[in-house]
């Protein structure tokens, strides 16, 4: 951990700020995407439909990434972690539920995208709600694993955010990371990618295409890949032998995901765009509706 004051180990002070005011841009950036289509949900009654609860729950994990990624960007401005080891285990823990959920939420709308699309169904209110309760207990039973022994948090490079400890590459560190990684970062993407390529191509013979069916899997891949081979490359080599730049990359990469997410799946979709534009412009809206 940074001491007040002093700069961590393999940082200069421009490269300090420089994390700082890209983990704040990154934050802002998908706080304020996000909640609006959070709002939007809440505005527009057409929004509420079991498909877009699976929607409504990867932003609320984003937001939760966002929050994630302003206390670390805070941290890092004033060159310190101020809360102590309790507030890393809690840190750590929320960024890890967050993650996890958004990972999983992206594979569950993949699916709920197929069903809609491809049976022509109406997905049921309980299997949506069903999907979400099981998306976030599973995430949160997977991130209080390293608080109960397996697996653990420790302080990120920079000594200002905190996250999976992946130091050591002990026995204990290589069992929980490749039995989580299975569940909830390849078995999220297979889903992903197969629920998307069958959609394809169905609908391409139709010429209904109506969604992006590569970005969310590109995402999934491009933006927690980098932590993944991170964390893959600790159960074979030596971290210490990875510069503490580098180390850092794969956490700024993963703050991005927020904000692709929130323009692939709210502002690329007409009817959430309309709701974010009706809380941007609320006495609009109700003159259109008096028409």
């Amino acid at each position: 951990m940074a001491e007040s004051g002093s700069l961590p180990t393999g940082f200069g002070e421009l490269e300090v700020l420089a994390v700082g005011t890209v983990l704040l841009v990154e934050a802002l950036t998908g706080l304020c995407l996000n909640s609006l289509t959070i709002l939007s949900f809440c505005k527009m009654p057409e929004l509420r439909t079991p498909t877009h609860l699976l929607v409504l729950s990867l932003a609320l994990a984003d937001s939760g990434i966002s929050l994630n990624a302003l206390v670390a960007a805070t941290a890092s401005l004033r060159r310190s972690w101020p809360y102590g080891s309790d507030g890393c285990q809690a840190h750590g823990f929320q960024g890890f539920v967050t993650a996890l959920a958004s990972i999983c939420s992206t594979a569950a709308v993949a699916w709920g995208r197929y069903h809609h699309y491809c049976t022509r169904s109406q997905l049921a209110w309980n299997t949506a709600i069903s999907l979400v309760i099981f998306v976030w207990l599973s995430s949160a039973f997977w991130a209080a694993l390293p608080l109960l022994g397996w697996g653990r948090y420790d302080y990120e490079p920079l000594g200002t955010c905190c996250t999976l400890d992946y130091s050591r590459g002990d026995r204990n560190f290589i069992s929980f990371l490749f039995t989580m990684a299975f569940f909830n970062f390849f078995l999220p993407l297979f889903i992903t990618v197969i629920s998307y390529q069958l959609m394809e191509q169905k609908l391409r013979k139709t010429g209904h295409l109506q969604v992006n069916t590569t970005l969310p899997a590109r995402t999934l891949l491009f933006g927690w890949g980098p932590y993944a081979l991170l964390y893959l490359s600790a159960t074979i080599v030596d971290v210490s032998s990875i510069s503490p730049k580098l180390q850092m990359v794969p956490a700024l990469i993963a703050k991005t995901v927020p904000t692709i997410n929130a323009i692939n799946y709210a502002l690329g979709s007409e009817m959430v765009h309309k709701g974010i534009w009706q809380c941007l412009s609320p006495q609009r809206s109700e003159q259109d509706r008096a028409r």
